[in-house]
C-alpha cells in the first residue's frame, strides 16, 4: 500500500469517527431526553419496565458509538494499533447489535401495529385520569394528531375515566343506562370557544358527534405516523451501517499499515 494511499484513508477515517461522535452525542442526548420526558409517543407503552429497558439499550447503543468515534479518531491521529483495534471491536458489536435490532424489527413489524392498538385502548379505557403520565401523553397525542380517543370519540363511554367499573363485565354492558358520558378538552377542536367545547364534551350514547370536537380516532393516525416514518428510519439505519463498515475496513487497513510501518502521515 503506498503511502499516499494510506494518508488519504487515515484521514477518511478521522472524517467518518467525527461523524460517529456527532451520532453517539444525538443519540444518547436523546436517551436521556426520553427517559427524563414522559410526553413521547414511546411512553404509550403499557409496561414501563419494557419502555425503560428499551430507551436504555438505546443509550448503550449511542454511548458505544461516542467511545468508538473518540478511539477511531484518537487512533488515526495517533497512529496507534492498540486504540484502532479496540475501536474495531467496539464497532463490532455495535454492528451486530444494529443487524440483530433490525432482522427482529423486520420479522415483527406486523406485530406492531397490534402492539400499538392494545396500548392506546388500554391507556383510554384503564388508564387516562387515572395515571398522571398517560394522562399527559395521552392530551399530547390527542392535541396534536387532532384526533379523539381510540376508534373514536365513543371509547371514552365505556372508559374508567366516565367512572366506568372495567372489571364489572355486566357494568359494562349496561353502561348506556346513563345516557350521557363526557370526553376530554383535547378532543375539542382548535379556535373552539371554551364555553363551546365545555357543551360539546358532554355527548349522549350512541348520538352524533359535534363538529366542535374531532371525530376520527389515533389509532389509524399513530399507525400511520408509525408507517410513514418506517422508511425514513430505515434509510437512515442502512446509511449508518454503510459508513460503520467502511470504518472498519479503514481500521483494518491502517492496522495493517501501521505495522508494516510503510507510511508516514
Amino acid at each position: 500500500m503506498k503511502g499516499g494511499c494510506c494518508s488519504c484513508v487515515k484521514y477518511l477515517m478521522i472524517l467518518l469517527n467525527i461523524l460517529f461522535l456527532i451520532i453517539g452525542i444525538t443519540i444518547t442526548t436523546g436517551a436521556i431526553w426520553m427517559l427524563s420526558d414522559p410526553i413521547i409517543l414511546l411512553s404509550m407503552s403499557q409496561l414501563n419496565n419494557q419502555y425503560t429497558f428499551a430507551i436504555y439499550i438505546f443509550l448503550a447503543v449511542g454511548l458505544l458509538i461516542l467511545l468508538g468515534g473518540m478511539l477511531g479518531c484518537c487512533g488515526s491521529c495517533k497512529e496507534s494499533k492498540c486504540m484502532l483495534v479496540l475501536f474495531f471491536c467496539v464497532f463490532l458489536i455495535v454492528l451486530v447489535a444494529q443487524l440483530a435490532a433490525g432482522a427482529w424489527a423486520y420479522c415483527n413489524r406486523d406485530k406492531l401495529d397490534g402492539l400499538v392498538r392494545a396500548s392506546v385502548k388500554y391507556s383510554v379505557q384503564e388508564e387516562y385520569g387515572h395515571v398522571s403520565t398517560r394522562t399527559v401523553t395521552f392530551d399530547a397525542i390527542q392535541k396534536n394528531l387532532k384526533c379523539c380517543g381510540g376508534d373514536g370519540p365513543s371509547d371514552w363511554a365505556a372508559s374508567k375515566y366516565n367512572n366506568v367499573d372495567r372489571n364489572n363485565a355486566i357494568n359494562v354492558a349496561v353502561s348506556n343506562l346513563n345516557p350521557f358520558y363526557n370526553i376530554p378538552q383535547t378532543c375539542c377542536r382548535e379556535n373552539i370557544a371554551e364555553n363551546e367545547c365545555e357543551i360539546s364534551r358532554k355527548l349522549k350514547v350512541g348520538g352524533a358527534f359535534n363538529y366542535s370536537i374531532y371525530q376520527t380516532g389515533c389509532m389509524d393516525k399513530l399507525i400511520e405516523i408509525i408507517h410513514e416514518n418506517w422508511i425514513i428510519v430505515a434509510g437512515i439505519s442502512i446509511i449508518i451501517i454503510t459508513l460503520e463498515i467502511f470504518a472498519l475496513s479503514f481500521s483494518l487497513c491502517l492496522c495493517c499499515a501501521i505495522r508494516r510501518d510503510h507510511y508516514k502521515a
